[in-house]
């Protein structure tokens, strides 16, 4: 029953305020953020707000990106993201970004 806790806390935050389901399932919501499930939400989250943050400077910088490089990129980790980032403020061209993607 502990492990369906947060489970169920996260689904009833649809319909139900916080502060109503912290009152029916008497624990707060430091006990969803501890949970290894609630983590790996907030790493996707992060890893996708680092995606699009990517694809704008690409954009800024060289117009449209070609669709097999956002498929590429969609692949990849936060990591390769982070320093991805750093590389498309830097580099000349898409060309010169593209040489350093990931295989």
């Amino acid at each position: 029953m502990n492990q369906l806790e947060p489970l169920l806390a996260f689904f009833a935050s649809f319909v139900l305020e916080i502060p109503l389901i912290q009152q029916i399932m008497r624990w707060d919501m430091t006990v969803l953020r501890e949970s290894p499930w609630y983590q790996e939400i907030l790493q996707e989250g992060i890893q996708q707000e680092r995606l699009r943050s990517l694809e704008r400077i690409l954009n800024l910088r060289f117009r449209d990106i070609p669709l097999d490089i956002s498929r590429k990129m969609e692949a990849l980790s936060l990591e390769q993201l982070d320093e991805l980032i750093a590389i498309a403020l830097t580099v000349n061209s898409l060309d010169e970004f593209s040489q350093q993607l990931p295989n």
